[in-house]
């Protein structure tokens, strides 16, 4: 048996139910807690704050936590770092804070998750720096952006800005300040005025000329690390220490993992894990790529260290919902969800592929409802809920809450009835459902059905032991009561273009729908 067919098999068979006679652990869901255009008022953290006990009710167990290291530009969201160790307590860079908020304000924002049992998430950027306090003379070669391996020039001296003293932390937390010998790439001939990509030229350096170009091949954007001096990896891995104990962490969200040494990577999460014991911290990376193959190669690369983005998956969502021909019965295909269960974290929109954004993914308007029941309804993957959808978003694009303002009852049904034995029905190109048919102690169960066409009707079983109960869908969007039969089968329908959940109607919470969710998160 091949490596990968064993990874696959095993991740397959995590993604499983678990033994029927053990307690059933409350499904877990993600919630993504910021979008792009959030206002830079810093008043961030005090709004999630305030919402942490809504989000636990509803269903949420986590929230991934913005970048709230101290970024080079005031309003910046935190992926132009310039120093990790200022969370918000220095004066660095024009002002106190961060976009998000104050240190103090992050403190009272874990201080309250500890007590609701919400895990918080950093979104660590480890791959660059942004913003040096001086310039420092450095021979450069610029290199062609399409093929970094190609060297438009010989080096030649300059002046770029790769000195970082932190003058206003003052040594505080760490002594270490970086300089030239500290990166491998900038975006910036100082003395030029030029913006492109440029390779720092060193005698002492550590990588080899191959190396260096492989990397380079990698590069994304301001001043790229070097994580072969040792001095780089001591202060990001005293540094995760750190702050996994400052904020009360329970894992991490690492940016743009495919840009830099996967070597680090898994050092890092190793010296993390000999700290705080293995399984006690979550790490997922982002990898936006479309095709499944590499996120699978990377997850061999880290030794299954990590979790990933479901971006295929994504991907799929956005094609389904804007190709009126689509086959829905196709939308796990080529998914991580599909191989990796266990690995996925699966998502419909987020910061980056929020509308006006880099890698901007579109999913039509009527398709998230379908979207997020396929994530949050079915087997396998951690579901990640963008603050957005929930929310709405700021910006040029602003959007307003999605999902008709249903998600909270997306989340809810979640919490609360997707748990046990799956059985699909995707034997329609343009409408699918399956069951949930529940567990010894979480026995209600739901039904789903959806159509990316014509209303759909669909008969499924839910089992025997529901024979002659009453089934409703939770959203409102039918109002058919379905009736199921001796052998256990519904006759289910939903809308054009629509999606029902249905459940007993005396089931145990089902007087919690709808769900009486404030949206309104900018009236504080």
């Amino acid at each position: 048996m091949s490596v990968w067919k064993k990874f696959l098999d095993k991740h397959r068979r995590r993604g499983a139910n678990p033994d029927e006679k053990s307690p059933t652990p409350e499904n877990q869901t993600m919630f993504q807690g910021f979008e792009w255009h959030v206002p830079a008022d810093g008043q961030h953290y005090q709004r999630l704050t305030r919402i942490l006990s809504s989000l636990q009710d509803i269903g949420f167990s986590s929230v991934w936590l913005p970048p709230g290291c101290k970024a080079d530009n005031p309003a910046g969201n935190g992926y132009d770092c310039y120093d990790l160790w200022d969370l918000g307590e220095f004066e660095q860079k024009q002002q106190t804070r961060t976009k998000w908020g104050l240190k103090e304000d992050l403190k009272q924002l874990s201080d309250n998750a500890k007590e609701l049992g919400i895990d918080l998430y950093w979104d660590a950027v480890l791959n660059h720096r942004q913003g040096g306090d001086h310039t420092e003379k450095v021979k450069l070669v610029e290199v062609n952006s399409e093929d970094r391996i190609q060297e438009m020039c010989k080096p030649y001296e300059t002046e770029a800005w790769l000195k970082f003293d932190f003058e206003g932390r003052n040594g505080k937390y760490s002594s270490f300040q970086l300089g030239a010998e500290h990166f491998i790439a900038t975006d910036w001939d100082n003395n030029n005025g030029k913006k492109g990509i440029f390779k720092i030229e060193r005698a002492d350096r550590r990588s080899t000329k191959r190396e260096v170009a492989q990397k380079l091949q990698r590069y994304l954007m301001f001043n790229e690390l070097d994580y072969t001096h040792p001095d780089v990896q001591q202060d990001v891995k005293n540094w995760g220490v750190w702050i996994t104990q400052e904020v009360g962490l329970r894992g991490f969200r690492l940016d743009a993992v495919q840009h830099f040494s996967e070597k680090f990577t898994n050092a890092w999460i190793d010296h993390l894990s000999k700290e705080f014991g293995q399984e006690k911290l979550f790490f997922v990376g982002e990898y936006w790529v479309g095709g499944v193959s590499e996120l699978v190669s990377y997850l061999h690369k880290t030794s299954n260290r990590m979790s990933l983005y479901d971006a295929p998956l994504l991907n799929n969502f956005s094609h389904i919902s804007q190709t009126p021909t689509a086959d829905l019965r196709a939308v796990f295909s080529n998914s991580l969800v599909d191989v990796a269960p266990a690995k996925a974290v699966t998502l419909v929109t987020n910061h980056d592929t929020q509308l006006g954004q880099t890698v901007e993914t579109p999913v039509t308007p009527f398709f998230k409802p379908l979207a997020y029941s396929l994530i949050l309804l079915r087997q396998g993957g951690y579901p990640c809920v963008f603050y957005g959808d929930l929310y709405g978003t700021c910006g040029p694009k602003a959007e307003g809450p999605s999902c008709g303002r249903k998600l909270a009852d997306l989340i809810l049904a979640r919490k609360l009835y997707a748990y046990g034995e799956q059985v699909d029905y995707f034997d329609q190109p343009s409408c699918v459902g399956w069951v949930r048919k529940g567990r010894w102690d979480k026995k209600f169960g739901c039904a789903v059905i959806m159509s990316t066409s014509g209303p759909g009707v669909k008969k499924m079983e839910v089992g025997v032991i529901h024979k002659e109960q009453v089934w409703t869908d939770i959203l409102g969007w039918n109002n058919e009561e379905i009736v199921i039969d001796e052998k256990g089968h519904g006759i289910f329908r939903c809308a054009k273009q629509g999606v029902s959940i249905y459940v007993r109607q005396d089931a145990e919470g089902r007087e919690r729908f709808p769900v009486n969710f404030d949206d309104n998160i900018y009236s504080f």
